[in-house]
């Protein structure tokens, strides 16, 4: 089972294709789009214009998934962290109500000023 308190998912790095998208592809809402997948060692999460979907690979072989939707209707703050000079990282943090605090740490190169303008934009609207 997926610990929902706290949940943090470490150096995720920005993916074009990848089978995170074909896995989250059956999940989505008739007219809900993938804006962004990203890929961590064995976990993803994908920002769609909705909601970010965290996939969670469990066991030996990674065949069972677990797949969390967070909608940004339930976002009742965030944060950003840009990267520095000695740490390449920056970091994501959305306080979800009901849930509590998720982060998202991402490699250097992420655009974590697009990802803060989409959680804007859908929190705020």
């Amino acid at each position: 089972m997926t610990d929902l308190e706290n949940m943090l998912f470490l150096k995720l790095r920005p993916v074009t294709d990848s089978r995170l998208t074909e896995q989250v592809t059956p999940l989505l809402c008739e007219g809900e789009a993938i804006l962004q997948p990203f890929q961590g060692l064995r976990d993803g999460v994908v920002f769609t214009d909705r909601r970010v979907i965290a996939v969670n690979t469990q066991g030996f072989t990674g065949k069972k998934k677990t797949f969390v939707s967070l909608p940004y209707s339930r976002i009742q703050a965030f944060s950003v962290e840009s990267a520095g000079v000695l740490d390449l990282d920056s970091e994501m943090q959305l306080w979800f109500a009901g849930l509590g605090l998720v982060t998202f740490e991402l490699i250097a190169g992420a655009d974590v000023a697009g990802l803060a303008r989409l959680i804007g934009e859908a929190t705020l609207a």
